[in-house]
């Protein structure tokens, strides 16, 4: 049976450092012996289908061809089209009335609890407010990532021990589902 992915790549094609161009990760995963691989902006978005494997062997299997290829390492989330959707469908917060910018999600490679979380005052942060959904965590920054306070708290590496974290604007998140949906 074959399934439609999006592979989210961390931390690549930032300030002009660890450069994966797309056009060669999408050679990369044709030659991994996935299909119908699409890239989606130059931030490290690529959706396919497989026939094989699951979401961990199949980040696995791009992780180390990506440092194969491009000599460094390169962390990779993989999630399902159903997971994609069900991230946009749960939104806790009024995605429809507020601008892309406003609105991020960032993705888990494993589940997170609250207790993660616990020592932050989100009241000392309001208007900014986060939520946990499935391996996800919602952010709403009125005023954008680059000025949120709170998206600063919640990169912090002790706060994501353990996990793979990658962050995407809503419009991003949006469009990932509908690339994995069609």
């Amino acid at each position: 049976m074959t399934t439609t992915y999006a592979a989210l790549l961390r931390g690549i094609n930032v300030g002009g450092s660890r450069k994966v161009p797309m056009a060669d990760l999408r050679t990369l995963m044709a030659g991994l012996g996935h299909d119908g691989v699409r890239s989606y902006l130059q931030s490290g978005q690529a959706v396919f289908t497989a026939d094989h494997g699951d979401e961990q062997s199949l980040a696995a299997e791009l992780t180390a061809a990506i440092e194969k290829r491009f000599g460094f390492p390169v962390d990779v989330i993989v999630r399902d089209h159903a997971y994609l959707k069900a991230i946009v469908d749960d939104c806790p917060f009024p995605a429809a009335e507020l601008e892309g910018k406003q609105l991020h999600v960032t993705y888990f490679s494993a589940p997170v609890d609250a207790d993660r979380f616990a020592e932050i005052d989100q009241a000392a942060h309001l208007p900014e407010e986060f939520r946990l959904g499935d391996r996800a965590l919602y952010l709403y920054a009125p005023n954008g990532l680059g000025r949120s306070k709170l998206a600063e708290y919640l990169s912090r590496p002790r706060l994501n021990k353990g996990v793979i974290a990658t962050s995407r604007n809503w419009n991003t998140v949006v469009k990932l589902a509908e690339m994995t949906g069609e």
